[in-house]
């Protein structure tokens, strides 16, 4: 696979309109984990958590979750490697939703699991779709394009 395939996307508004919400959404949550902004309890705070949910060891559970997060949030916004950065991100949702949130059913009001699966949908939709407009691979695909 060459990076073409993973920059390339359709002229289509779709992904702006996801790429931005989640983004600002993804990268905030992220920075809660690792900065403990936000009212986030940090490395320490969230490795602990992380331990305490069975996903161990907590402090690299922590810095893999809220580096994918703050990272993929951060790629998201700019529009860059959209289609990587949402697959972390959807992964990241999956493994939440089901070890952190499965046990408390569907509502969040119950520690369930609808926000984390409201963030996977979103990040699948990207890794499908790609950037669209306005974003850096289509316009490191449109260069890649006249230089090949």
């Amino acid at each position: 696979m060459n990076i073409n395939a993973i920059i390339q996307s359709q002229p289509q508004w779709a992904s702006l309109a996801l790429r931005l919400p989640l983004g600002v959404i993804f990268t905030a949550h992220g920075a809660q984990k690792l900065f403990a902004w936000f009212g986030g309890y940090g490395l320490e705070g969230t490795g602990q958590f992380m331990a305490s949910q069975g996903l161990e060891p907590g402090f690299l559970m922590a810095l893999l979750a809220g580096g994918a997060e703050f990272f993929g949030g951060l790629a998201l916004l700019l529009g860059l490697l959209v289609r990587p950065a949402a697959a972390a991100l959807a992964f990241a949702m999956l493994i939440a939703g089901v070890v952190v949130h499965g046990g408390g059913g569907l509502f969040l009001t119950n520690g369930g699991y609808e926000f984390a699966l409201a963030l996977f949908s979103g990040s699948v939709a990207l890794v499908l779709l790609g950037g669209g407009n306005l974003s850096a691979d289509k316009l490191l695909s449109q260069r890649l394009g006249h230089i090949g």
